[in-house]
């Protein structure tokens, strides 16, 4: 099967950079020059997250069939599922597509494959300052990607493309603009936290002294002064200071509780949670529910998922019957014993073998265990009446 065999056009074009960073400045006490989205880190493990799941799942090569679609395994199969690329794995692979998606490429991420005679050598992940992607004139619609200079049109390469721009629906936009006001608050946040903690000006003791002595004139003094009377030898031994001279209070130093940063930041990276699509407990807010990670699954995942196969698809394969999948069996979040009860529910109805469900549990296929097996009270609708309770014998008539 000869894939990805399209003639090159050979059109050069002069286009503007579109790998602008979005940068943020901060305010006096924090932040000092420019934070970018992809430098903060509540933004970044949401996006590594999504990330990070993605490349665990695997990709099939499936199939239209008469009796329904069926797993193909082959050569084109194993090179996107195995080795789309000789200098990192599948998995890494999935990841920096999905990261560059995301965050780092602004919504679009670039593949430049590779071909001889047809057949696919590589798959290239391009980095996104290498990239510019500019429409041709006159038309919203179609465009035109450069790499290093060189211009290709879009058959020529896989562009995965994440959250469309309304003015350019080719071009994905990713949430630059969504985030760039949470980014800036987590920034001075930290900054806040970090400058509060490193501040000298936390005594939990006061002692007002008489200006009029002389050791207070000079930084010496008053240090003679604390060791004189305040600092002493041994833990818990009580002060013994002048009543005409000292007046000693304690105070209650400002926390970060005072300051209420921990339910900003709470706010700000449930924010950022609910923009990105991530359960909220992913970034530390709450805890774990397994109904929000299932649904997580169903949504975002399965989104980018689509995404990623149908350009792979679109791009890769030329039978109409042929397709890419990704599978998301793995990541419902059951354990082993949901995962058993499911599978012997469908074997006890004939759905499946004692070799499917042994596959789920992580066991090696056992021979005898490839047909498929009912209870005895199952039979077909077909022969619903033919049970011998519905049977009526000579001697009732």
């Amino acid at each position: 099967m000869k894939l990805f065999n399209r003639k090159r056009k050979n059109t050069q074009q002069r286009s503007a950079n579109s790998n602008v960073g979005l940068w943020l400045q901060g305010g006096d006490i924090c932040c000092p020059g420019y934070t970018s989205l992809d430098k903060c880190p509540e933004i970044i493990t949401a996006c590594s997250k999504i990330a990070q799941i993605l490349s665990t799942m695997t990709i099939h090569l499936r199939a239209n069939s008469e009796k329904g679609d069926i797993r193909i395994v082959n050569e084109l199969s194993r090179k996107i599922d195995i080795n789309p690329t000789a200098y990192m794995t599948r998995k890494t692979w999935i990841e920096a597509i999905v990261m560059n998606m995301l965050l780092y490429g602004k919504g679009n991420s670039i593949v430049l494959p590779h071909t001889s005679k047809g057949l696919i050598d590589d798959l290239e992940i391009i980095a996104p300052y290498r990239v510019t992607l500019q429409s041709v004139a006159n038309n919203s619609n179609d465009y035109r990607v450069t790499i290093d200079g060189k211009v290709y049109t879009p058959d020529e390469v896989l562009h995965f493309a994440y959250n469309p721009n309304q003015y350019y629906p080719w071009k994905g936009q990713g949430f630059t603009l969504y985030l760039r006001d949470v980014a800036q608050n987590l920034a001075q946040a930290t900054a806040t936290e970090k400058a509060f903690m490193s501040s000298e000006f936390k005594p939990s003791v006061i002692v007002k002294v008489d200006a009029l002595t002389e050791e207070f004139a000079s930084p010496e003094g008053r240090e003679n002064l604390l060791k004189d009377y305040i600092v002493s030898s041994k833990a818990g031994e009580p002060w013994m200071i002048p009543a005409e001279q000292f007046d000693v209070q304690q105070v209650k130093p400002l926390t970060l509780a005072d300051l209420a940063i921990n339910d900003t930041v709470k706010i700000d990276k449930a924010t950022v949670a609910s923009v990105l699509g991530v359960p909220a407990f992913l970034l530390g807010v709450g805890t774990f529910n397994q109904q929000e990670w299932q649904m997580f699954v169903q949504t975002t995942i399965q989104a980018i998922a689509q995404e990623i196969q149908q350009e792979l698809t679109k791009k890769l394969i030329i039978s109409p019957k042929m397709y890419f999948k990704f599978n998301a069996w793995s990541l419902m979040n059951w354990n082993l014993k949901d995962i058993s009860d499911v599978m012997l529910a469908g074997a006890d109805r004939g759905f499946i073998s004692g070799n499917d469900w042994r596959d789920k549990c992580g066991l090696e296929p056992n021979d005898a265990l490839n047909d498929l097996i009912v209870l005895e009270n199952y039979i077909p609708v077909s022969m619903s009446g033919a049970q011998k309770k519905l049977v009526q014998s000579e001697g009732d008539e």
